[in-house]
């Protein structure tokens, strides 16, 4: 009886050490961080920067789009108001000249929408590859485990978010490159 009591003496007190050392490690290595990319696309100076360069080419290209749809509408009042008095071949063309327009426009106005998307596209690449190698600096600087975008998290408590520190390091890093 005695030896079965030291038995599970001995293996009481090896499964406290061996769960206790678990923990204990477990808890250092799971330094986890949470990232809004999102946040970092609208706070930060370049992701403001990328939004102003997106507004200032989206406004040029809707400039233009109006510009061309007033000059179609004008057409098209003029031949409503000439009709009556051109003949059927000149009202023919007219006609098909408008249609020729429009079609432009519409072909003209996917072409926009199209190149701002690529526009978009490729600026926000140019940043994701900037936070991309300042997650891994932060990572290994401060020794997380596991870096993860807010959205792919369903909860996260507000310690381990570094988006801020992201942030500040973007902007710094922005800062340099613009000074030469």
């Amino acid at each position: 009886m005695r030896a079965v009591k030291s038995a599970y003496s001995i293996f009481f007190v090896l499964w406290f050490v061996i769960g206790a050392a678990g923990f204990s490690s477990a808890a250092d290595v799971a330094k986890i961080g949470v990232v809004s990319i999102q946040k970092i696309l609208q706070n930060s100076t370049v992701g403001k920067s990328m939004q102003v360069t997106l507004k200032k080419e989206g406004a040029k290209k809707e400039a233009d789009l109006k510009t061309r749809q007033s000059e179609i509408e004008n057409i098209r009042k003029r031949l409503e108001r000439e009709s009556m008095v051109m003949s059927r071949e000149m009202r023919d063309e007219k006609e098909r000249d408008l249609r020729i327009k429009i079609n432009d426009f519409k072909t003209l106005q996917q072409k926009y929408t199209t190149e701002m998307q690529r526009m978009n596209s490729q600026l926000t690449q140019q940043i994701l590859a900037d936070i991309e190698q300042l997650i891994e600096e932060i990572g290994k600087k401060g020794g997380y485990l596991l870096i993860m975008d807010k959205r792919g998290v369903l909860y996260a408590p507000g310690s381990v978010d570094i988006t801020d520190q992201l942030i500040q390091k973007l902007n710094a890093k922005a800062a340099k490159t613009k000074k030469p």
